[in-house]
């Protein structure tokens, strides 16, 4: 695969022509894992007339090991375990609520952030689209699939332009379906498939939900109804 996209948007742009299979389906929502896949997610969720949201992914690391993921919390109160890294542990669970207390307190501050006032997530039943500017190593979205699973979603799709070989293959492994425009052989970085890959501010994720709301409220008008 050569192909550069130009920047996120283009890169959902492309991403939806491969989801229309998925346009204005029933019960399903396009989930962006922030920050860098809510301006693929909106792009996906405006071509297909689906709503947006996020979901909120925080990494549990070992105290002594942070980069080792003990397990992850996501929106919705979601809670998924590396039994085998827990393990580790021993009797020491006081450990491990430390450092779940403090991830908590983060993620509901990106939560506040990017959902303001909101209910919480609500995928029992539902379809999630999960969407994200490209995987590396996929240890994230894995854990962003547990947590729609933990959640009750009836099925989840992870969408994304690139990935490595490794990580489409991971991913594959938990979801129900994995759409992925391209797995180059030569992956080093997510970036290097984009021409520009600046950094996305939390004030341009708020933008993005708050355009997506409205965009669908005025489809729903038009309709005679709402979702």
């Amino acid at each position: 695969m050569q192909r550069v996209f130009a920047d996120r948007a283009d890169a959902g742009r492309a991403l939806a022509r491969a989801l229309e299979a998925h346009r204005g389906a029933a019960d399903t929502l396009v989930l962006g894992l922030p920050r860098g896949g809510v301006p693929v997610a909106f792009e996906v969720a405006q071509a297909l007339s689906l709503p947006l949201d996020v979901l909120v992914v925080r990494k549990l690391g070992l105290p002594w090991q942070p980069e080792l993921a003990m397990g992850a919390i996501a929106s919705g109160g979601a809670l998924v375990l590396n039994d085998a890294v827990v393990r580790h542990l021993g009797g020491h669970r006081a450990e491990f609520d430390a450092v779940r207390e403090r991830e908590q307190v983060e993620l509901e501050r990106r939560e506040r952030n990017y959902r303001g006032d909101r209910p919480p997530l609500a995928m029992r039943g539902r379809t999630g689209i999960l969407v994200d500017d490209g995987l590396a190593t996929g240890a994230t979205m894995e854990a962003a699939v547990r947590a729609l699973q933990v959640l009750g979603a009836a099925r989840v799709i992870v969408a994304v332009p690139v990935a490595s070989p490794e990580a489409r293959d991971r991913i594959a492994a938990v979801a129900d379906e994995v759409v992925c425009l391209a797995a180059p052989m030569f992956f080093s970085a997510v970036g290097q498939w984009y021409a520009d890959f600046g950094q996305t501010e939390d004030a341009e994720v708020q933008d993005l939900l708050a355009r997506a709301r409205a965009t669908l409220g005025r489809k729903g008008d038009a309709t005679g109804g709402g979702r």
